[in-house]
Protein backbone atom coordinates (compact mmCIF):
# COMPACT_ATOMS: atom_id res chain seq x y z
CA UNK A 1 0.00 0.00 0.00
CA UNK A 2 1.22 3.84 -1.11
CA UNK A 3 0.46 6.70 0.22
CA UNK A 4 1.32 10.04 -1.53
CA UNK A 5 1.78 13.49 -0.23
CA UNK A 6 3.10 16.45 -1.68
CA UNK A 7 6.30 16.84 0.42
CA UNK A 8 6.55 13.38 1.87
CA UNK A 9 6.41 10.00 1.26
CA UNK A 10 5.17 7.05 3.08
CA UNK A 11 6.16 3.03 3.08
CA UNK A 12 4.32 0.76 4.86
CA UNK A 13 4.41 -2.97 5.18
CA UNK A 14 2.09 -5.32 5.59
CA UNK A 15 0.01 -4.77 8.93
CA UNK A 16 -0.47 -6.42 12.08
CA UNK A 17 -3.09 -8.92 10.93
CA UNK A 18 0.00 -10.59 8.77
CA UNK A 19 2.04 -11.23 11.38
CA UNK A 20 4.10 -8.15 11.00
CA UNK A 21 3.98 -4.40 12.95
CA UNK A 22 2.80 -1.44 10.62
CA UNK A 23 5.36 1.22 10.33
CA UNK A 24 5.83 4.03 8.74
CA UNK A 25 8.58 6.66 8.15
CA UNK A 26 8.87 10.14 6.03
CA UNK A 27 11.35 10.78 3.78
CA UNK A 28 11.83 14.10 2.50
CA UNK A 29 11.71 14.62 -1.39
CA UNK A 30 14.37 16.71 -1.06
CA UNK A 31 16.47 14.37 0.83
CA UNK A 32 15.57 11.78 -1.77
CA UNK A 33 17.08 13.38 -4.75
CA UNK A 34 20.00 15.27 -2.57
CA UNK A 35 23.87 14.71 -4.34
CA UNK A 36 24.82 12.71 -1.25
CA UNK A 37 26.38 9.30 -0.26
CA UNK A 38 23.38 7.41 -0.60
CA UNK A 39 23.06 3.83 0.12
CA UNK A 40 20.28 1.52 -0.84
CA UNK A 41 16.63 3.45 0.34
CA UNK A 42 15.17 1.40 2.97
CA UNK A 43 13.56 1.76 6.10
CA UNK A 44 15.83 0.92 9.59
CA UNK A 45 15.10 -2.87 9.40
CA UNK A 46 15.54 -4.87 12.77
CA UNK A 47 16.72 -8.85 13.41
CA UNK A 48 15.23 -11.06 14.95
CA UNK A 49 16.11 -9.77 18.61
CA UNK A 50 15.09 -6.31 18.01
CA UNK A 51 17.88 -4.83 17.16
CA UNK A 52 18.90 -2.27 14.44
CA UNK A 53 20.52 -3.96 11.72
CA UNK A 54 24.18 -2.43 10.48
CA UNK A 55 23.71 -1.35 6.94
CA UNK A 56 26.19 -3.42 4.86
CA UNK A 57 27.31 -1.09 2.24
CA UNK A 58 28.65 1.73 4.46
CA UNK A 59 30.53 -1.70 6.36
CA UNK A 60 31.93 -2.30 2.89
CA UNK A 61 33.09 0.77 1.92
CA UNK A 62 34.61 1.49 5.31
CA UNK A 63 36.23 -2.23 4.87
CA UNK A 64 37.74 -1.00 2.04
CA UNK A 65 38.56 2.30 2.87
CA UNK A 66 40.70 0.25 5.83
CA UNK A 67 39.01 1.42 9.07
CA UNK A 68 39.14 -0.62 11.88
CA UNK A 69 35.70 -2.17 12.29
CA UNK A 70 36.03 -3.03 15.80
CA UNK A 71 37.31 -0.53 17.00
CA UNK A 72 34.43 1.71 15.76
CA UNK A 73 31.95 -0.11 16.82
CA UNK A 74 32.52 -0.21 20.29
CA UNK A 75 33.06 3.66 20.26
CA UNK A 76 29.95 4.94 17.80
CA UNK A 77 27.80 1.85 16.84
CA UNK A 78 25.24 3.66 16.07
CA UNK A 79 26.68 4.99 13.19
CA UNK A 80 26.53 1.86 11.64
CA UNK A 81 22.96 1.64 11.41
CA UNK A 82 22.69 4.80 9.29
CA UNK A 83 20.91 4.79 5.95
CA UNK A 84 22.89 7.81 4.52
CA UNK A 85 26.41 8.81 5.72
CA UNK A 86 29.47 10.66 3.76
CA UNK A 87 32.32 8.56 4.18
CA UNK A 88 33.69 8.84 0.44
CA UNK A 89 32.99 12.83 0.78
CA UNK A 90 35.11 13.00 4.02
CA UNK A 91 37.77 10.66 2.29
CA UNK A 92 37.95 13.06 -0.97
CA UNK A 93 38.05 16.06 1.32
CA UNK A 94 40.73 14.92 3.74
CA UNK A 95 43.07 13.99 0.71
CA UNK A 96 42.78 17.09 -0.81
CA UNK A 97 43.73 18.94 2.50
CA UNK A 98 47.19 16.05 2.39
CA UNK A 99 45.99 13.36 4.26
CA UNK A 100 47.05 10.04 3.79
CA UNK A 101 44.77 7.36 3.00
CA UNK A 102 46.05 5.41 6.51
CA UNK A 103 45.39 8.73 8.30
CA UNK A 104 41.51 8.66 7.43
CA UNK A 105 41.01 5.60 8.04
CA UNK A 106 42.38 5.86 11.55
CA UNK A 107 40.35 9.09 11.80
CA UNK A 108 37.35 6.99 11.18
CA UNK A 109 38.04 4.29 13.68
CA UNK A 110 38.68 6.45 16.27
CA UNK A 111 35.70 8.45 15.57
CA UNK A 112 33.16 7.32 13.37
CA UNK A 113 30.58 10.27 13.59
CA UNK A 114 33.06 11.81 11.21
CA UNK A 115 31.61 10.25 8.38
CA UNK A 116 28.17 12.06 9.05
CA UNK A 117 29.53 15.47 8.81
CA UNK A 118 28.47 17.03 5.41
CA UNK A 119 31.12 18.26 2.75
CA UNK A 120 29.85 22.16 3.46
CA UNK A 121 30.17 21.56 6.96
CA UNK A 122 33.75 20.43 6.91
CA UNK A 123 34.62 23.14 4.39
CA UNK A 124 33.17 25.78 6.52
CA UNK A 125 34.96 24.45 10.00
CA UNK A 126 38.07 23.89 7.90
CA UNK A 127 38.30 27.53 6.75
CA UNK A 128 37.69 28.78 10.27
CA UNK A 129 40.48 26.12 11.56
CA UNK A 130 42.87 27.78 9.31
CA UNK A 131 42.12 31.33 10.50
CA UNK A 132 44.39 30.62 13.24
CA UNK A 133 46.12 27.28 12.25
CA UNK A 134 49.34 28.20 9.40
CA UNK A 135 49.05 25.70 6.99
CA UNK A 136 46.13 22.66 6.34
CA UNK A 137 49.08 19.81 7.43
CA UNK A 138 49.22 20.95 11.17
CA UNK A 139 45.02 20.75 11.15
CA UNK A 140 45.40 17.51 10.26
CA UNK A 141 48.44 16.25 12.74
CA UNK A 142 45.44 17.90 14.79
CA UNK A 143 42.93 15.24 13.43
CA UNK A 144 45.56 12.32 13.99
CA UNK A 145 45.91 13.36 17.02
CA UNK A 146 42.46 13.91 17.95
CA UNK A 147 39.71 13.52 15.73
CA UNK A 148 37.09 14.50 17.93
CA UNK A 149 38.36 18.18 18.66
CA UNK A 150 37.17 18.34 15.02
CA UNK A 151 34.55 16.65 14.37
CA UNK A 152 32.50 16.41 17.83
CA UNK A 153 30.32 18.98 16.83
CA UNK A 154 29.30 21.52 13.61
CA UNK A 155 28.38 24.04 15.32
CA UNK A 156 30.37 26.13 13.11
CA UNK A 157 28.71 29.86 14.31
CA UNK A 158 29.72 28.38 17.97
CA UNK A 159 33.09 27.87 17.04
CA UNK A 160 33.80 31.79 15.38
CA UNK A 161 32.39 32.75 18.42
CA UNK A 162 34.65 31.61 20.98
CA UNK A 163 37.29 32.65 19.03
CA UNK A 164 36.18 35.97 18.20
CA UNK A 165 35.89 36.33 22.30
CA UNK A 166 39.17 34.45 23.09
CA UNK A 167 41.19 37.35 20.90
CA UNK A 168 38.67 39.93 22.90
CA UNK A 169 40.10 38.98 26.15
CA UNK A 170 44.08 39.23 25.04
CA UNK A 171 44.56 36.01 23.45
CA UNK A 172 47.14 35.56 20.83
CA UNK A 173 46.59 34.22 17.82
CA UNK A 174 50.23 31.88 18.80
CA UNK A 175 47.77 31.25 22.06
CA UNK A 176 44.62 30.30 20.01
CA UNK A 177 46.84 27.94 17.61
CA UNK A 178 48.40 26.28 21.17
CA UNK A 179 44.60 25.89 22.44
CA UNK A 180 43.60 24.06 19.16
CA UNK A 181 47.10 22.19 19.23
CA UNK A 182 46.61 20.76 22.92
CA UNK A 183 43.02 21.23 24.19
CA UNK A 184 40.72 21.69 21.07
CA UNK A 185 37.67 21.20 23.26
CA UNK A 186 38.13 24.47 24.10
CA UNK A 187 36.45 25.64 21.38
CA UNK A 188 33.50 23.00 21.25
CA UNK A 189 32.26 24.76 24.97
CA UNK A 190 29.86 26.63 24.93
CA UNK A 191 30.78 30.38 24.54
CA UNK A 192 29.06 30.47 27.84
CA UNK A 193 31.32 28.16 29.53
CA UNK A 194 34.09 30.17 28.35
CA UNK A 195 32.84 33.25 29.77
CA UNK A 196 32.39 31.43 33.00
CA UNK A 197 35.56 30.54 33.82
CA UNK A 198 37.64 33.98 32.40
CA UNK A 199 35.16 35.65 34.48
CA UNK A 200 36.06 33.48 37.39
CA UNK A 201 39.66 33.49 36.71
CA UNK A 202 39.57 37.78 36.53
CA UNK A 203 37.53 37.87 39.44
CA UNK A 204 40.50 35.96 41.56
CA UNK A 205 42.83 37.87 39.86
CA UNK A 206 41.25 41.00 41.72
CA UNK A 207 40.53 39.48 44.68
CA UNK A 208 44.53 38.48 44.88
CA UNK A 209 45.84 42.14 44.33
CA UNK A 210 46.79 41.77 40.64
CA UNK A 211 45.46 45.06 39.07
CA UNK A 212 45.41 43.22 35.05
CA UNK A 213 43.14 40.54 35.10
CA UNK A 214 44.14 40.36 31.28
CA UNK A 215 47.40 39.73 31.75
CA UNK A 216 46.53 37.33 34.40
CA UNK A 217 44.05 35.17 32.25
CA UNK A 218 46.83 34.94 29.76
CA UNK A 219 49.29 33.64 31.74
CA UNK A 220 47.01 31.10 33.06
CA UNK A 221 45.75 30.05 29.96
CA UNK A 222 49.46 29.67 28.58
CA UNK A 223 50.72 27.82 31.80
CA UNK A 224 47.58 25.48 31.82
CA UNK A 225 45.67 25.45 28.06
CA UNK A 226 43.44 22.69 29.64
CA UNK A 227 42.13 24.82 32.13
CA UNK A 228 39.32 26.33 29.81
CA UNK A 229 37.87 22.74 29.99
CA UNK A 230 37.63 22.69 33.75
CA UNK A 231 34.63 23.11 35.85
CA UNK A 232 34.55 26.63 37.48
CA UNK A 233 33.81 24.57 41.18
CA UNK A 234 37.18 22.75 40.43
CA UNK A 235 39.53 25.53 39.38
CA UNK A 236 38.22 27.86 42.61
CA UNK A 237 38.12 24.55 44.99
CA UNK A 238 41.77 23.91 43.89
CA UNK A 239 42.78 27.60 44.42
CA UNK A 240 41.51 27.60 47.96
CA UNK A 241 43.18 24.21 48.61
CA UNK A 242 46.42 25.97 47.64
CA UNK A 243 46.09 28.92 49.28
CA UNK A 244 44.73 27.65 52.92
CA UNK A 245 47.03 24.50 52.84
CA UNK A 246 50.17 26.35 52.29
CA UNK A 247 49.11 30.00 53.63
CA UNK A 248 50.00 31.96 51.25
CA UNK A 249 49.70 35.08 50.42
CA UNK A 250 47.76 37.18 47.27
CA UNK A 251 51.44 37.84 45.77
CA UNK A 252 52.78 34.08 46.68
CA UNK A 253 49.21 32.23 45.19
CA UNK A 254 49.69 34.60 42.08
CA UNK A 255 53.40 33.15 41.68
CA UNK A 256 52.37 29.94 41.85
CA UNK A 257 48.99 29.37 39.96
CA UNK A 258 50.30 31.51 36.91
CA UNK A 259 53.68 29.32 37.31
CA UNK A 260 54.34 25.64 38.31
CA UNK A 261 51.46 25.04 40.01
CA UNK A 262 48.97 26.17 37.29
CA UNK A 263 48.15 22.39 35.98
CA UNK A 264 47.37 21.70 39.61
CA UNK A 265 44.02 23.61 38.83
CA UNK A 266 43.25 20.75 36.92
CA UNK A 267 43.18 17.80 38.94
CA UNK A 268 39.81 17.03 41.06
CA UNK A 269 40.07 18.45 44.15
CA UNK A 270 39.48 15.34 46.05
CA UNK A 271 42.36 13.91 44.48
CA UNK A 272 44.60 16.53 45.28
CA UNK A 273 43.78 16.58 48.98
CA UNK A 274 44.22 13.17 48.79
CA UNK A 275 47.48 12.63 47.31
CA UNK A 276 48.91 15.81 49.61
CA UNK A 277 47.76 13.65 52.24
CA UNK A 278 49.80 10.99 51.52
CA UNK A 279 53.06 12.97 50.68
CA UNK A 280 52.62 14.57 54.43
CA UNK A 281 52.44 11.20 56.00
CA UNK A 282 54.99 9.94 54.43
CA UNK A 283 57.46 12.30 54.46
CA UNK A 284 56.66 12.90 58.07
CA UNK A 285 57.32 8.61 58.93
CA UNK A 286 60.68 9.67 57.42
CA UNK A 287 61.59 12.42 59.83
CA UNK A 288 60.28 15.57 57.74
CA UNK A 289 58.60 18.15 59.64
CA UNK A 290 55.34 20.30 58.40
CA UNK A 291 57.69 22.60 57.09
CA UNK A 292 60.10 20.83 54.80
CA UNK A 293 57.06 19.10 53.45
CA UNK A 294 55.33 22.13 51.96
CA UNK A 295 58.88 23.23 50.85
CA UNK A 296 59.17 20.44 49.34
CA UNK A 297 55.84 20.13 47.03
CA UNK A 298 56.20 24.25 46.53
CA UNK A 299 59.91 23.43 44.80
CA UNK A 300 57.75 20.91 42.65
CA UNK A 301 53.75 20.86 42.70
CA UNK A 302 53.82 18.35 39.89
CA UNK A 303 53.86 15.82 42.84
CA UNK A 304 50.57 15.96 43.99
CA UNK A 305 49.62 14.58 40.65
CA UNK A 306 51.50 11.17 42.27
CA UNK A 307 49.04 8.94 43.28
CA UNK A 308 49.74 7.18 47.25
CA UNK A 309 50.73 3.87 45.39
CA UNK A 310 53.16 5.78 42.98
CA UNK A 311 54.64 8.41 45.21
CA UNK A 312 55.53 5.58 48.14
CA UNK A 313 56.91 3.24 45.61
CA UNK A 314 59.20 5.90 44.41
CA UNK A 315 60.55 7.05 47.97
CA UNK A 316 61.20 3.82 48.77
CA UNK A 317 62.75 2.94 46.19
CA UNK A 318 65.13 5.51 46.36
CA UNK A 319 65.68 5.01 50.46
CA UNK A 320 66.26 1.02 49.90
CA UNK A 321 69.55 2.21 47.69
CA UNK A 322 71.03 4.34 50.81
CA UNK A 323 69.62 8.00 49.15
CA UNK A 324 69.10 9.97 52.25
CA UNK A 325 65.39 11.51 52.18
CA UNK A 326 67.18 15.17 52.68
CA UNK A 327 68.73 14.14 48.85
CA UNK A 328 65.05 13.70 47.51
CA UNK A 329 63.81 16.84 49.23
CA UNK A 330 66.67 18.84 47.61
CA UNK A 331 66.22 17.07 44.11
CA UNK A 332 62.07 16.39 43.81
CA UNK A 333 62.33 16.02 39.97
CA UNK A 334 63.91 12.36 40.84
CA UNK A 335 60.31 11.74 41.40
CA UNK A 336 59.35 12.70 37.69
CA UNK A 337 60.81 9.48 36.65
CA UNK A 338 59.25 5.78 36.42
CA UNK A 339 60.17 3.15 38.75
CA UNK A 340 61.51 0.97 36.25
CA UNK A 341 63.63 4.00 35.39
CA UNK A 342 64.72 4.47 38.91
CA UNK A 343 65.89 0.87 39.49
CA UNK A 344 67.98 0.57 36.26
CA UNK A 345 69.34 3.40 36.53
CA UNK A 346 70.42 2.79 40.14
CA UNK A 347 71.64 -0.33 39.03
CA UNK A 348 74.02 0.95 36.07
CA UNK A 349 75.34 4.19 37.89
CA UNK A 350 76.09 1.79 40.91
CA UNK A 351 77.80 -0.75 38.78
CA UNK A 352 80.23 2.26 37.13
CA UNK A 353 81.24 3.25 40.12
CA UNK A 354 79.24 5.97 41.26
CA UNK A 355 78.29 6.39 44.74
CA UNK A 356 74.88 7.75 45.15
CA UNK A 357 74.96 8.46 48.86
CA UNK A 358 77.31 11.29 48.43
CA UNK A 359 76.82 12.45 44.85
CA UNK A 360 74.30 14.68 42.70
CA UNK A 361 70.82 12.38 42.33
CA UNK A 362 69.98 14.75 39.60
CA UNK A 363 70.53 12.42 37.00
CA UNK A 364 68.54 10.09 37.93
CA UNK A 365 65.54 12.28 36.11
CA UNK A 366 67.64 13.41 33.25
CA UNK A 367 67.01 12.80 29.57
CA UNK A 368 67.62 9.81 28.30
CA UNK A 369 70.03 11.00 25.87
CA UNK A 370 71.88 12.97 28.51
CA UNK A 371 71.79 10.41 31.00
CA UNK A 372 73.59 7.74 28.68
CA UNK A 373 76.23 10.04 28.06
CA UNK A 374 76.83 10.55 31.47
CA UNK A 375 76.74 6.98 32.46
CA UNK A 376 79.02 6.29 29.31
CA UNK A 377 81.40 8.77 30.65
CA UNK A 378 81.17 7.02 34.06
CA UNK A 379 82.35 3.34 32.56
CA UNK A 380 85.51 5.22 30.71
Amino acid sequence: MTIMASRNLWCMRTNFLFGSRCWMIPFSVEFLFKSVSLRHFSGKCHNGDGQPLENEDLLNNLLMMGVDIDMARKRQPGVFNRMVTNEQDLKMFLLSKGASKEVIASIISRYPRAITRTPDSLSKRWDIWRKIMTSDLEIVHILERSPESFFRSDNNLNLENNIKFLYSVGLTRKCLCRLLTSAPRTFSNSLELNKQMVKLLQEVCLSLGHNDPAEFVRKIISKNPFILIQSTKRVKANIEFLQSTFNLNGEELLVLICGPGAEILDLSNDCAKRNYTNIKEKLFSLGCTEEEVQKFVLSYPDMIFLTEKKFNAKIDCLIEEKISISQIIENPRVLDSSISTLQSRIKELIHAGYDLRTSNINLLSWSQKRYKAKLKKLNG
